[in-house]
């Protein structure tokens, strides 16, 4: 993986963790030990989705950069579909606290969108590829 991809994994990851930890401190606090693993499962369901589809995306944007937008809102609208049926298939859990999973994992997916957003806008990409120097074509 390319360092530009490494650093926008991390400028995207790191925040949401940070904020599926204090969604996890709030839902111990709020709703016990089973808000706890609620929002720790939440937390980790976002980052290993989003993370996928980042990780999937740049590779498309390298191999095939004339796909990279469509395949963009392809990829997030999959996402959101895939978290909702996930959602929906783990509504009636007992294993954990619905209501902390579900409102972490809204959150992180926000803070997940919001930082990857802001890390594209922050990076210096190249639009146009250079010549090299010296070549005559």
């Amino acid at each position: 993986m390319p360092s530009n991809d490494v650093r926008t994994l991390l400028h995207t990851a790191v925040p949401a963790v940070a904020a599926g930890a204090i969604a996890t401190v709030v839902s111990g606090v709020v709703a016990g030990g089973e808000g706890a693993i609620g929002a720790v499962a939440g937390t980790l369901v976002v980052v290993l989705f989003m993370g996928i589809g980042l990780v999937v995306l740049q590779r498309t944007a390298k191999s095939m950069p004339q796909l990279f937008q469509a395949m963009g809102l392809m990829l997030y609208t999959a996402q959101l579909l895939v978290l909702f049926i996930f959602l929906s298939l783990l509504k009636g859990t007992t294993l954990f606290d619905f209501k902390a999973f579900s409102l972490t994992l809204l959150a992180t997916t926000i803070v997940w969108v919001a930082a990857q957003a802001r890390a594209y806008m922050k990076a210096k990409v190249l639009y146009v590829e250079p010549e090299k120097s010296g070549s005559t074509t």
